[in-house]
């Protein structure tokens, strides 16, 4: 039989774990979405740069190559490489990843400050030609920022976010049909919010809003 103490140590738990879902006040007395209290990256990371509006070819190539990257690790795990990543990726500049060949491909597959996996180096590759090639339809700018959906999420709780959406499926299929990979709907979902699309800072989180793309 169960305990009092125990079943009261259990429901003390649930509820700290469902508290811990709502924006968290820190020590400096501001709110913030759960994920950014786990570690001082990505601390610094939600306060100055996640869901802040990013335009230009090569910030987009940089975004939409880590989001790649990040498939199936932590998002911590990509910020602490990322200086090794821009080094190793020649600033993200698109030109010279599309001119990538053969020995580049193993060059990156020996550099031990990057996610060393074989696919998502070649597509990078492969995306970085996609994108030289969207310069003739607009460009990468143009048509990730053609997807912002004209409502944005208001979360309460981090259960609260979706994983993907309508729009992010629909730009996932066009990027894809234009020569892109590693770009499935979660992927484009996440690339959504970093870059300002749509704001999931929780109600509660001091950066709720910073986009200014949303009233």
């Amino acid at each position: 039989m169960t305990s009092t103490i125990d079943q009261q140590g259990r429901a003390a738990a649930g509820r700290d774990a469902a508290a811990a879902r709502h924006a968290v006040i820190g020590e400096d007395g501001a709110g913030r979405c759960p994920w950014a209290v786990t570690h001082p990256l990505n601390q610094g990371y939600h306060d100055t740069e996640w869901g802040l509006p990013v335009h230009g070819e090569r910030e987009l190539f940089e975004r939409i190559t880590l989001e790649a990257f990040q498939a199936g690790l932590s998002w911590l795990t990509i910020l602490a490489k990322r200086p090794a990543f821009r080094a190793a990726f020649d600033g993200f500049d698109p030109v010279a990843v599309a001119a990538y060949g053969d020995g580049d491909i193993e060059r990156l597959l020996d550099e031990p400050g990057i996610v060393r996996n074989r696919a998502k180096i070649v597509a990078a590759r492969g995306n970085a030609r996609a994108v030289l090639a969207l310069r003739e339809q607009g460009g990468l700018d143009r048509l990730i920022w053609s997807h912002k959906p004209r409502r944005t999420p208001a979360p309460l709780t981090a259960g609260d976010v979706p994983t993907r959406t309508p729009d992010s499926e629909a730009l996932a299929r066009r990027l894809r049909s234009l020569g892109f990979s590693f770009v499935g709907p979660t992927t484009c979902y996440a690339l959504m919010e970093a870059i300002g699309l749509v704001d999931t800072h929780l109600i509660g989180c001091h950066r709720r809003g910073s986009s200014g793309e949303h009233v």
